[in-house]
């Protein structure tokens, strides 16, 4: 090499040894998979190949309500290249499936209930021909007046066999005769918002020689979607497998079944690899969104600004089926109070069916919608009492020790009162300057038309809380094992990757329980044991734990020979970087020289203690765990155009401990983003239960320059003694508390209400300035 410019190593003077990389729990991983996917190389599901591939395509009802008076295939099937053309009659199993209440048909038969629902499926040989075949099924439908209000549901004639109340929680707390001196009331609407995956459904289905069939899916609930599939199918569940494939990106449960089991009817009915990749249409049109959402909130407190009571109505639209909304009215009936102390609460919660696209499982289901009426409530309080919004928020707050609503002692960490201090207190951004050069600060970008005149600017606050896990009983558990041999260690674990880090985590808890440096994560499918739902942060809590404990085990089994040989217990021995040494210094060896020549496995499963469903009145120790969080707001409002600009969002958050510091950050922000959209421009419109405009360019994400400066100004590390590591779920409250803390800002910055969600521009507008 030369030496021409004095950088060249030689033999006198020896490279420097490279730092070793960051490993263990509290290192800054990377993601496992972060190189394949900025170069593109990472194996998605759109990306399958198999020899004798057919294509599919899906025929979708262009109404939200109407009867079915005759299907003719006869067309299709004459199309060249067609290889098979089924509807509802070719399902051979149960015909219902859904993630939580199994009550939507795999195709339609004699009544659509909304935009978008399954009507028939095709296989070609070209995936143009699919769509056309498609097109040509012939359907013959009566069109009836569609139910899309919720408050109609109630008198509406049944859209579905079991009714349209799919369930109602009265919760009471109290006493319901309590007043208080202070009163203020509200109405509040939240919007209908899409998940917006990264990428759109794709799958691919192969038949096999024993009459089952293999699902390649980016499934992120694999077991629980074998066995809906197997269900619909007339097989039993031994006889389909699911390979989960890359997930690119989830904020949901992901995978809209009602995609996935068309595929595999396919390719049994055909004998051949079936492939579909959805259209990012046919992508809005098939999965669950967020529950729009009617809230009423009545508010009562002291001359000092403490709650007295709480009563509201809370009326959530879960559209066409009842998918998880029976959960999300849980969640949002028993935090419909907030993080805050209230000694009295009465609410009254509603999910009912609509003729609108079905609502199901986002990230902060229930929690988000009421987070947004309740701190709508707080600022009314403050503004009647002459009070500083952030010191009625103080005032009532939370702790550890207190009782919810529903009868439930918060026995986990609440250290409310200090995330609220911590961003009340972190000092306030700079306010733009009045210069050209500076436009882009404004409200509406460059070339905005808004004048720096009409700009003014607000702060606000949000608290938020969240469920982790499961409730009302649901068995959280999952299942893993961890194999060591010649020095590289193995995790064996369905928890689905879906951008939340476990691959990693899994990784970590290996490095740190059994100073392996090498760790490799098994792909995921379904001849492993179950792990449950990637939501929630419930594979960080449930499946880590079960990896944790596996590795345990394997770490008694690596150290009960050498303990033995010392007369002493493998208490008394530590692992350390890779280095075994006792508490005496007697014994000092590398794990590399203990683990030669063996081969150690251990499996074990995490299930965390149990919950109860809620009771008659709405109480009942239904939940595990809670997070929460704390964001001040700061925005800039031009009051003539109505138009918003997010300058600051100050976070604090209690995260139990800090795995990976890093991940752990990039979560809180993509939250706090995704909060940003829900506040200001993410809005899925469905004029009599049609969706308009499906697609990116009609539903309006926040894009990078529509991101603020987020400032994670503190993390509080109070663990958690029942969860393994004592670490919180951290990716849901933040998307729960930043919309709330938005409108809280609007609301300073323009004194109009702002009662709905997102943000419309004419309720930021001030007319009589």
């Amino acid at each position: 090499m030369s030496n021409e410019a004095g950088t060249a190593t030689t033999a006198a003077e020896p490279a420097p040894e490279a730092e070793p990389l960051p490993h263990g729990i509290g290192a800054s991983l990377p993601h496992a998979d972060a190189r394949a996917k900025t170069e593109g190389t990472f194996p998605y599901a759109a990306d399958l190949w198999a020899e004798g591939l057919l294509w599919a395509a899906v025929l979708r009802s262009p109404h939200a309500h109407a009867r079915i008076v005759s299907i003719d295939t006869t067309h299709a099937r004459e199309m060249p290249g067609v290889r098979a053309v089924i509807t509802h009659e070719d399902v051979p199993g149960t015909p219902r499936h859904g993630r939580g209440t199994p009550d939507r048909p795999v195709f339609a038969s004699e009544v659509v209930r909304h935009h978008g629902e399954p009507i028939a499926a095709v296989a070609a040989d070209h995936p143009d021909t699919a769509r056309m075949a498609a097109a040509a099924v012939i359907v013959e439908y009566e069109v009836l007046d569609p139910v899309t209000d919720p408050e109609q549901a109630f008198e509406a004639e049944p859209l579905h066999p079991d009714g349209n109340l799919i369930r109602h929680i009265p919760l009471h707390h109290g006493d319901p005769g309590a007043v208080g001196e202070i009163v203020v009331e509200g109405q509040y609407r939240i919007g209908r918002a899409d998940p917006a995956p990264i990428g759109a459904e794709a799958g691919l289905a192969v038949p096999r020689p024993d009459g089952g069939v293999e699902l390649y899916l980016a499934s992120t609930d694999p077991h629980t979607d074998r066995n809906t599939a197997a269900a619909c199918y007339g097989l039993s569940p031994d006889r389909v497998k699911i390979v989960v494939t890359g997930v690119p990106g989830a904020t949901a449960d992901r995978e809209d079944q009602g995609f996935q089991l068309p595929l595999g009817l396919l390719a049994l009915k055909t004998g051949c690899p079936v492939k579909l990749t959805a259209s990012r249409e046919e992508s809005f049109l098939g999965h669950a969104h967020r529950h729009p959402t009617l809230l009423r909130y009545r508010h009562h407190a002291d001359a000092e600004g403490r709650l007295v009571k709480v009563e509201a109505q809370i009326l959530l639209d879960a559209g066409a089926y009842a998918d998880t909304s029976a959960d999300a009215l849980a969640a949002a009936v028993s935090f419909a109070c907030g993080p805050y102390v209230v000694p009295n609460a009465f609410i009254e919660g509603w999910a009912v069916r609509t003729n609108n696209p079905p609502s199901g499982h986002v990230r902060g289901e229930g929690a988000m919608q009421v987070c947004a009426a309740y701190e709508a409530q707080m600022d009314k309080l403050a503004k009647k009492l002459g009070l500083d919004p952030a010191e009625v928020r103080l005032r009532n707050v939370l702790a550890t020790g207190d009782v919810l609503p529903i009868g439930q002692t918060v026995t986990c960490p609440a250290p409310v009162a200090e995330l609220l201090q911590a961003v009340r207190d972190f000092p306030l951004p700079a306010l733009p300057k009045d210069t050209p050069e500076e436009e882009w600060l404004l409200p509406g970008g460059p070339e905005g038309a808004g004048e720096p005149g009409a700009v003014r600017r607000g702060v606000g606050y949000g608290l938020g809380m969240v469920h982790m896990l499961g409730a009302e009983g649901a068995d959280e558990v999952s299942t893993a094992t961890v194999k060591v041999h010649d020095g590289i260690a193995t995790v064996l674990c369905a928890a689905v990757e879906t951008g939340q880090g476990f691959t990693t985590l899994a990784r970590q808890i290996v490095q740190e329980t059994l100073g392996v440096e090498e760790v490799h994560v098994a792909p995921v499918d379904t001849d492993q044991p179950p792990a449950g739902a990637g939501c929630r942060g419930r594979h960080t809590w449930v499946s880590g734990g079960a990896v944790e404990r596996a590795a345990k085990m394997v770490r008694t089994q690596l150290l009960q020979p050498l303990a033995h040989k010392f007369g002493m217990s493998t208490e008394l021995l530590q692992i350390t970087d890779g280095k075994i040494t006792s508490y005496d210094g007697v014994l000092s060896t590398t794990v590399t020289e203990a683990m030669e020549g063996k081969e150690l496995w251990a499996t074990a499963q995490c299930r965390p203690h149990p919950t109860e469903p809620l009771d008659a009145s709405g109480q009942g120790d239904a939940f595990v765990g809670l997070a929460f969080c704390a964001i001040r707001a700061v925005v800039d409002v031009d009051v003539e155009l109505g138009s918003v600009r997010v300058v600051e969002l100050a976070v604090a958050q209690d995260v139990g401990r800090v795995l990976n510091p890093a991940q752990l950050a990039a979560r809180i922000e993509a939250g706090v983003t995704q909060g940003v959209g829900i506040a200001l421009t993410e809005n899925l419109r469905t004029p009599r239960g049609l969706i308009r405009h499906p697609d990116l360019t009609g539903y309006a994400l926040p894009t990078a320059l529509d991101a603020p400066d987020i400032r994670i100004v503190k993390l509080v590390e109070e663990r958690d003694v029942v969860a393994p590591f004592g670490a919180k779920s951290v990716s849901a409250v933040p998307v729960v508390t930043a919309p709330a803390a938005i409108a809280s800002a609007v609301r300073a910055a323009t004194g109009r209400p702002v009662n709905r969600l997102p943000i419309r521009p004419q309720a930021a507008v001030v007319t009589d300035r």
